[in-house]
């Protein structure tokens, strides 16, 4: 005996991302603004200028990667059970990556789902991590292997939040720019080896570029089945990395760099990029003082780590791989062999 439930639909989730000033927002609903100390202190009054609702709420979290956790999830929840927020309700995310992908889960499973924006104050999430509704948070066994898709409603993008950012958070934005020029875009890429990103214009026009590319990708492959795998180019290393060092020494955009390297150390074993492209892209990070060494302490153990991968199984590693510059190969098919001889590579001598 079968019952058959029938849920064939078509959800249409499209969205606008806007990169200009912040326009006046006006919500008939109650609202809570999701961001953490360090942001409140900078922006928070700025914000609240531009924003009307029913009612408004703001709830703060401590800053760092090591906050992105379940606890800090739960503080979110509290508040929306104490303020009685319903279904109709809404989340504004007002931080950087690890403020949006936390605002955006908790959105996701409250009541089973409200609807949240994005306004990301990091270049780093601005050019990547508002973008696309992933959504999760850390845990002891790795980076956001708890999550939901779960896409917003808006990203608003708004360029003067990121006149406070601190150099090295704007070089670990730069690592997820270079990201997306290497794996689909090498006429991006030319122009970043040659652009001044101080200058205010030329880094608009590289975030318009950055969100394009990241655009595109997720309209062809929203839940991460294929081609937007790609975008985790150098998080494979990079996830490792961070939870090696407990998420305190390196920023996310700073492990990814590392990442990429190692990646591109692959790809150098495997005949896929040639000596000068791979120094071409380690120089272009270099170029923003972002790190590209790492010492392994233990290889098997940073072996294994691989397996918590979410786009790996239990006997394969999936690795995202440069094409030289402007294309990406997807492959589990990687000689063990290959894969210690590049960990060596960085491991103690």
């Amino acid at each position: 005996m079968q019952v058959h439930i029938e849920l064939k639909k078509v959800v249409d989730d499209s969205y606008d991302i806007t990169i200009d000033t912040l326009s006046k927002l006006h919500f008939d609903t109650k609202v809570a603004v999701v961001t953490n100390t360090t942001v409140s202190a900078l922006h928070l009054e700025y914000l609240l200028s531009k924003i009307s609702a029913k009612e408004l709420h703001v709830v703060t979290l401590p800053d760092g990667e090591e906050y992105k956790n379940q606890e800090s999830i739960d503080a979110i929840l509290d508040s929306l059970f104490e303020h009685r927020f319903n279904r109709k309700s809404l989340l504004i995310a007002f931080g950087g990556g690890v403020i949006g992908d936390m605002t955006g889960y908790a959105a996701s499973i409250y009541q089973r789902g409200i609807d949240f924006i994005q306004i990301p104050t990091t270049l780093l999430s601005q050019v990547d991590a508002s973008v696309g509704g992933k959504t999760g948070f850390n845990n002891n066994y790795g980076k956001n292997l708890v999550g939901a898709f779960h896409q917003p409603k808006a990203v608003y993008i708004d360029p003067y939040f990121l006149t406070t950012l601190p150099k090295r958070e704007f070089g670990a934005g730069v690592a997820e720019i270079v990201k997306m020029a290497v794996t689909f875009n090498k006429e991006f890429f030319e122009f970043l080896e040659h652009a001044d990103l101080s200058n205010s214009e030329v880094l608009q026009d590289a975030i318009r570029r950055s969100v394009q590319t990241k655009a595109d990708v997720v309209s062809q492959d929203e839940k991460e089945q294929g081609l937007r795998a790609a975008l985790n180019y150098g998080h494979t290393f990079g996830h490792v990395i961070e939870n090696e060092t407990n998420y305190k020494e390196y920023l996310h955009g700073e492990a990814v760099a590392i990442g990429i390297v190692m990646a591109n150390e692959m790809a150098l074993k495997m005949g896929l990029m040639n000596e000068k492209e791979a120094a071409r892209v380690k120089a272009l990070l270099q170029k923003y003082d972002l790190p590209t060494t790492y010492t392994i302490n233990d290889v098997r153990k940073f072996y294994e780590a691989f397996f918590l991968d979410k786009k790996s199984s239990d006997s394969a590693i999936t690795f995202i791989l440069p094409l030289g510059i402007g294309d990406v190969v997807i492959t589990d098919k990687v000689d063990v062999g290959i894969i210690m001889c590049v960990l060596n590579k960085f491991g103690k001598e």
